[in-house]
């Protein structure tokens, strides 16, 4: 049975003109027969599926016929893969460098701690003209989820990204399981993602406060899970004093319903979070603490 070296996995629900975009801009990686290419249609009700099926016969097309969550899907899609290395991008996202595969098996064959690549990122609607960079390849505490390659033999030796997060926070839950078992997360500049959002928007849309709810109480449940039981108090008091002061205080009231939200999402899954608790000693937390932050986002140097 033939096996990949690489494989692509992308997750999509309702944005079937994004994923347009995105499978045009990665015809190259769909045509090659050593690229495993795997969409997983989350509920959608817009065509996507027909759409894949009519154009797309090369790719792999897996459907959730109720919608299950992003979480969820990207765990179906890393357990099916069989490629050794597994790529997994958002359905607005797409590999900008060239030679990338070459540059991805060569890194993971040359470091073997590796578990994780994480890509170096633009975010925005518009690619910059100037896209070299001076950034150099160094070990991270984490990676997101729009552009990064897993080990997959990494993958399996960890629990699945938790699927009741139901969005955020999954790649720092691996991230955590990963350093415990002695892996190692890498940022690779020269394989470059154009993630195509504009940030600025995003506190516009209608799911403003929903990511809020999502993104703070992710956060309050790696406390809970990993960080030593020292340290969680502050931490909490802290991250909440701050929204407050950037957020509420300053009129953005949508903020405090999302954050008194997430509150309630705390309270209610706080014995889940005791129970699976996996917490890092405080030596452990100082070592990793002490790692190089995730480089989420990438803008190019201005010129004088």
């Amino acid at each position: 049975m033939f096996e990949p070296t690489f494989s692509i996995l992308i997750t999509t629900k309702n944005r079937l003109s994004d994923l347009k975009e995105t499978l045009n801009q990665l015809s190259g990686f769909i045509e090659n027969e050593k690229v495993e290419f795997i969409i997983c249609d989350d509920g959608s009700y817009d065509g996507t599926s027909t759409f894949i099926e009519t154009n797309y016969k090369s790719i792999q097309l897996i459907k959730n016929p109720k919608s299950k969550g992003l979480i969820f899907s990207r765990n179906r899609l890393l357990n099916l893969t069989k490629a050794t290395y597994a790529i997994t991008l958002d359905d607005d996202a797409h590999i900008v460098s060239q030679n990338s595969l070459d540059i991805i098996g060569a890194f993971f064959e040359l470091h073997k701690k590796c578990a994780v690549i994480a890509f170096r990122i633009f975010w925005g609607k518009t690619l910059p003209d100037n896209l070299n960079h001076t950034l150099e390849n160094t070990r991270v505490k984490g990676f997101v989820g729009c552009g990064h390659v897993w080990r997959m033999d990494a993958w399996r030796s960890i629990p699945n990204y938790p699927d009741w997060f139901v969005f955020y926070g999954e790649e720092e839950f691996a991230s955590f399981h990963l350093f415990k078992k002695g892996w190692e997360i890498c940022f690779v500049p020269d394989v470059l993602v154009h993630h195509r959002v504009d940030l600025k928007m995003r506190k516009r849309d209608n799911d403003y406060q929903i990511r809020l709810r999502r993104s703070l109480r992710s956060g309050w449940y790696l406390y809970i899970l990993f960080y030593p039981l020292n340290l969680i108090p502050k931490k909490f008091v802290y991250t909440l004093w701050v929204q407050f002061k950037t957020k509420v205080f300053i009129g953005d009231f949508k903020a405090l319903f999302g954050i008194l939200a997430a509150i309630m999402d705390l309270l209610t899954k706080t014995l889940k979070l005791i129970l699976n608790r996996n917490a890092l000693t405080n030596l452990q937390y100082k070592e990793f603490k002490d790692l190089p932050d995730s480089i989420l986002y990438w803008q190019p140097l201005k010129e004088m």
